[in-house]
């Protein structure tokens, strides 16, 4: 019967086999194991057969074997796992998890536990279905920003597109302090190949997040549409909206005239200066990847999902709900 297991005489064996150029194939045989063993072996924390090392791949090994081995809370305590396994199926982040167990079970000690707990259960489980699926609910941490090159049209290329438009400049410095609520930034999430698109519009005081279904993504229908979701608002939530000077805001007189609220351009390529709607957008990412169709996803999902974000504790708000903090300014 093949093992799945190496010794550490094992290791030093394979590692002297990759270093003479030999095949998984062929090391699998030698060593009486099956290629995949072998495979997930070298791969072992980010090693590939250029740097595999017997020792260190045997000191991992072992260090993972006894962190298995230990009764980890989450195991040890039902209830305490479920509460976390539905939360991450919401996309909430570790973080987010600890602070709520805290305000939902205030005097329950055994309902207790940490960020890096959660993350350390997930990462040390043993590959598989459950394993998979709490790391797709994982957020990735790290964003890069492109640089413009030569092959990239330049944001600048939208300039001039707008008329009669109102500079982020002329903004009031309120709006920057975030001191008074109702102060909105927008933009649009592209769907596949950019022939759909979902309207975003994020709160600046509470992270209140509005996604905004479209029939098209051109003027007429994004005005229309923004127009509809906004005049919902009470009156003293509906300030002020920032943009960036992408075309479908060219109607931003009209959608003025509708809502009473006044429409201000951010510079172009200049995302930071609708940083709220710029980072809100990378949590919706988490519900609808690039790729999404959205004249496929029917009103009801994304409103739905506009319900499970304004639900989730933000960090930014001390860990309280966007919508709790919409709802106590506005009472």
């Amino acid at each position: 019967m093949k093992t799945t297991e190496f010794t550490l005489a094992e290791r030093e064996e394979l590692s002297r086999l990759l270093s003479q150029g030999q095949t998984f194939t062929d090391i699998a045989d030698l060593l009486g194991k099956n290629k995949g063993t072998i495979s997930r072996e070298v791969g072992r924390k980010g090693m590939d057969r250029y740097t595999y090392r017997a020792h260190k791949a045997d000191w991992d090994a072992r260090r993972q074997k006894r962190q298995q081995g230990r009764k980890r809370k989450m195991d040890q305590n039902k209830e305490l796992k479920q509460f976390i396994f539905d939360k991450l199926k919401l996309r909430w982040s570790p973080d987010q998890i600890v602070k709520e167990l805290k305000a939902v079970y205030p005097d329950n000690e055994s309902m207790r536990i940490s960020h890096e707990a959660i993350y350390t259960y997930i990462y040390i489980l043993p590959r598989g279905s459950l394993k998979k699926e709490l790391l797709s609910y994982l957020r990735q941490q790290k964003k890069y920003r492109r640089r413009q090159g030569k092959n990239q049209p330049r944001n600048d290329e939208k300039r001039g597109q707008i008329p009669e438009m109102i500079s982020i400049e002329e903004r009031p410095k309120e709006v920057e302090l975030r001191a008074i609520p109702g102060h909105w930034e927008g933009d649009l999430i592209m769907g596949k190949w950019k022939r759909s698109a979902l309207g975003t519009i994020v709160e600046r005081t509470t992270r209140t997040v509005i996604l905004v279904p479209l029939v098209s993504k051109d003027a007429l229908s994004v005005r229309k549409s923004f127009a509809r979701e906004m005049k919902k608002l009470p009156s003293q939530m509906k300030l002020s909206l920032t943009y960036d000077q992408g075309k479908e805001m060219s109607e931003h007189q009209l959608f003025t005239k509708d809502t009473k609220i006044k429409v201000y351009f951010a510079h172009p390529g200049s995302p930071w200066e609708r940083g709220t709607n710029e980072n809100t957008n990378g949590l919706i990412r988490q519900f609808f990847p690039k790729g999404t169709e959205f004249d496929k996803v029917s009103r009801r999902e994304i409103k739905h999902v506009q319900d499970l974000l304004n639900g989730r504790p933000r960090k930014a708000l001390n860990y309280q709900k966007p919508y709790e903090v919409f709802n106590e300014l506005i009472n």
